[in-house]
C-alpha cells in the first residue's frame, strides 16, 4: 500500500494573510477538560510522576533552589550551569498548568515557598539571576550568550501561568520588575542587545496579553529587529566551536531569512516570538520570512517524526536532506518548540497544514521524550538504536524534563480555536469546553478513540434553543477519505478550504456531528535526496509513526526484516501492551513482524529499534 505522501512531506505553501491572532484565538487549556483515555492518563502522570521527579532534582538533588537561597543572602557559591534558573521557572509553569486542572494544596504551598525564595533573590533594580549575583554582578549583561534574557523569558512564562492558575501576583510582579529592568537597560537607551538563546521574545508577548501594557510588545519587537545587524557579542560569536552568528540565527536580519540554520530550539523560540508579534502588529515582513523558513524546515529538514535538528555538534541543522537515523539529534525540546511555532502559524493564518505538523511533532517527536511511567526522559530522539539509548530521570542540562512537565498538562490548549462565528477543531481529543461564538455561549463535548480510531463525535449545546454558527473540522494530511453525519443523517461534505471543512448551520441543543476518517496503514517513502533512507520505507497509521523493536520480532533475523508492495497489514488494539496501543502486524509470505508506535519504544527490555525498514522491490 503506497501513501500519497512522500517524506519529507511536500506541503503546499499558502499566504499568512486573511486571519490574524486577533481573529482566531486558542481556547485556553484551563477552559478545556480532557477526558479521553489517551491524553488524560498522561496529564495525570505529570502530576503523579513527572513533577515529583522534576521537583526532587530541582530542590534536593541539585543546587537550583539553593542558588536562590544563596543569592538572597548574597553569600555562598553558585553551583551548576549558568542557565539553571530557567529549569525552576519551567517546573513552576508545569505546576501551574497542573494546578488549574488538578487542584493540589500541598503542591501549591510548596510552589509558594519556592516563589518566596525567588523573590528574595531579586535585586532592588529588578535584576534576577543567581549565577551573576553570586559570581560577580560587574559581569552581568556582558555576554549575550549567558542566558540572562533566556532565564527572564522562562520566569515570565512561569509567572503568567501561575497567576492564571492561582490569581497570585507575587511571581508575576517579580517578572514585571525584571522585564522593566531589561527594557530600561537596553531598548529605552537604544543599547543593542541580541538574545543568545531566544525565548524572551515570545514570553514578552504573553506578558503583554496579561498586563495589556504594550511596553512588552514593543520590547519583543525591538529584540527581534536587533538580529542580523552585527550587534552580537559573546561566546557564540567568537568561539570556533559554534558557527558564528548562524548558530543563534543572528547572521541576517529576520526579514531576510530564507532557510533554517543553527541551533534548533533557539530557532523554534525565535520563530514563535516572531509569529506572536506579527499577529499583534500585522507585520507581513515577519510572516513572509516565516513562510520561507517553514517550507525549508518541513520540506528539507524535518524527520518523519516531526523531530528537527540532525546534528549533535550544534544541536541543530547542517545541510538540506541530512537526516541520519542512528545519530539523529532530534532534541525533545525542539519538538516541543515545533508545537509552539506551528500553533502560532495556524492562529495567524487559519491554515490546517500547520496543525498537521504540530500533530506530527506532538504525537511522535515530543511524546517519545517521556517514559510511559512519566519519570524518565529522552534528551535525544534517534530513529534507530542499537539498544544502548535509554531515557534518564534528569540531565545536567535539564531543559527537556522541565519542558515535558509544561507541555503535557497544557495539551488541552491546542485542541480548539474560536473566531467570531466559528469553532475550529484542530486536534481530535476526547474533551469538553464552553466557548463564546456569535453572541452565544456554546458547550461542546468531543468523544473519540483517536489516535487509534478516526471516528469523532461532537455534541453542541448552545445556550438557546437554536444558534447560528460554524464548526470547522481539520481534515488531517494523512486522511484520504472521510464521511460526515449530522444527527445520524449523512451530510453533504463541503470542500475543504485551507485544510478545514466548514459546517455552517443552525444548531439546536444536543445536535451531534460525526466525522469518520479512514485510518489505513500507509507505507511512506523518503525524499530520494535523504541518503540515509535510500532503499527504505517507514510505516504510519493516522498521526502515528511506527517502528520495530527487536524484542517483538526475535523469531526473525532483525537485519533481514523487509517491507514490499506485497506486504499485508492488520491492526489490533492491545490494552495490556505499553499502556494500551494499536499494534501493526505485517506479513510477507511466511514471515510476519510487529510494529509499535514510535513514541512507545524503549519502555521494555533494551533492544534494537528502527523506524526506516529495508524495502524490497518485487515484480
Amino acid at each position: 500500500m503506497k501513501s500519497r505522501f512522500y517524506f519529507i512531506i511536500l506541503f503546499v505553501l499558502g499566504g499568512l494573510e486573511g486571519y490574524s491572532q486577533r481573529q482566531i484565538t486558542p481556547v485556553n487549556f484551563s477552559k478545556v477538560t480532557v477526558k479521553d483515555f489517551f491524553w488524560k492518563p498522561r496529564i495525570e502522570k505529570v502530576h503523579s510522576a513527572t513533577l515529583p521527579v522534576c521537583m526532587t532534582y530541582t530542590e534536593d538533588s541539585t543546587a537550583r533552589i539553593r542558588n536562590f537561597e544563596n543569592a538572597a543572602r548574597r553569600t555562598g557559591q553558585h553551583k551548576g550551569i549558568y542557565f539553571d534558573d530557567s529549569d525552576v521557572y519551567k517546573v513552576i509553569e508545569g505546576i501551574a498548568y497542573t494546578l488549574k486542572t488538578t487542584p493540589d494544596k500541598t503542591l501549591e504551598a510548596k510552589t509558594d515557598v519556592w516563589i518566596d525564595k525567588i523573590a528574595a533573590a531579586q535585586l532592588a533594580d529588578g535584576y534576577l539571576n543567581t549565577f551573576y549575583t553570586l559570581k560577580g554582578l560587574e559581569k552581568r549583561w556582558t555576554d549575550m550568550e549567558k542566558h540572562e534574557d533566556y532565564c527572564l523569558g522562562h520566569l515570565i512564562e512561569g509567572a503568567v501561568a501561575y497567576y492564571d492558575a492561582t490569581g497570585k501576583r507575587k511571581l508575576l510582579d517579580v517578572s514585571i520588575r525584571f522585564a522593566n529592568h531589561f527594557d530600561s537597560t537596553f531598548r529605552l537607551q537604544n543599547r543593542p542587545w541580541v538574545t543568545g538563546h531566544q525565548e524572551l521574545e515570545l514570553a514578552l508577548v504573553k506578558l503583554y496579553h496579561t498586563t495589556q501594557n504594550d511596553r512588552y510588545l514593543k520590547l519583543a519587537d525591538w529584540l527581534i529587529e536587533q538580529r542580523g545587524k552585527g550587534h552580537g557579542r559573546g561566546q557564540i560569536w567568537t568561539d570556533k566551536h559554534f558557527d558564528g552568528a548562524r548558530y543563534c540565527q543572528d547572521d541576517v536580519p529576520v526579514r531576510e531569512m530564507t532557510d533554517i540554520k543553527g541551533h534548533a530550539v533557539r530557532a523554534m523560540y525565535l520563530y514563535t516570538g516572531m509569529a506572536d508579534v506579527a499577529a499583534e502588529t500585522g507585520d507581513h515582513g515577519y510572516t513572509q520570512a516565516l513562510e520561507r523558513v517553514w517550507a525549508d524546515v518541513v520540506e528539507r529538514n524535518m524527520y518523519i517524526t516531526g523531530g528537527i535538528g540532525s546534528s549533535t555538534k550544534n544541536e541543530g541543522f547542517t545541510v538540506d536532506y541530512d537526516l541520519p537515523n542512528e545519530s539523529a539529534y532530534c532534541e525533545t525540546c525542539a519538538s516541543v518548540g515545533m508545537v509552539f511555532w506551528n500553533q502560532r502559524m495556524n492562529l495567524y493564518s487559519g491554515e490546517a497544514k500547520y496543525v498537521d505538523v504540530l500533530e506530527r511533532s506532538l504525537y511522535n517527536g515530543a511524546l517519545a521524550g517521556v517514559q510511559l511511567t512519566g519519570n524518565l526522559f529522552f534528551y535525544v530522539n534517534p530513529l534507530a538504536s542499537f539498544g544502548l539509548h535509554h531515557r534518564k530521570p534528569w540531565y545536567g542540562t535539564a531543559c527537556c524534563p522541565s519542558n515535558v512537565s509544561r507541555l503535557m498538562p497544557s495539551v488541552g490548549g491546542y485542541i480548539y480555536n474560536t473566531s467570531k462565528d466559528a469553532l475550529w477543531i484542530n486536534l481530535y481529543v476526547g474533551s469538553e469546553t464552553e466557548v463564546q461564538i456569535a453572541n452565544h455561549k456554546v458547550k461542546f463535548a468531543q468523544k473519540t478513540n483517536y489516535p487509534w480510531s478516526g471516528e469523532v463525535e461532537l455534541k453542541a449545546i448552545p445556550d438557546s434553543s437554536k444558534a447560528d454558527f460554524a464548526v470547522k473540522l481539520r481534515i488531517p494530511a494523512w486522511c484520504d477519505k472521510y464521511t460526515l453525519e449530522v444527527n445520524g443523517k449523512p451530510f453533504s461534505t463541503p470542500k475543504a478550504e485551507k485544510g478545514y471543512i466548514t459546517i455552517n448551520r443552525t444548531w439546536a441543543k444536543n445536535d451531534v456531528l460525526k466525522l469518520r476518517m479512514d485510518m489505513p496503514v500507509k507505507i511512506i517513502a523518503a525524499d530520494p535526496r535523504v541518503k540515509a533512507n535510500v532503499g527504505k520505507r517507514a510505516v504510519q497509521r493516522g498521526p502515528l509513526v511506527y517502528c520495530i523493536e527487536e524484542q517483538d520480532n526475535r523469531h526473525l533475523d532483525y537485519d533481514q526484516i523487509v517491507l514490499s508492495k506485497n506486504t499485508q497489514f492488520s491492526t489490533s488494539f492491545e490494552p495490556a501492551l505499553l499502556g494500551g496501543v494499536a499494534t501493526i502486524k505485517a506479513q510477507n509470505g511466511k514471515d510476519n513482524f510487529t510494529l509499535i508506535p514510535y513514541y512507545s519504544w524503549d519502555n521494555r527490555q533494551p533492544g534494537r529499534m528502527k523506524v526506516w525498514i529495508d524495502w524490497q522491490e518485487k515484480k
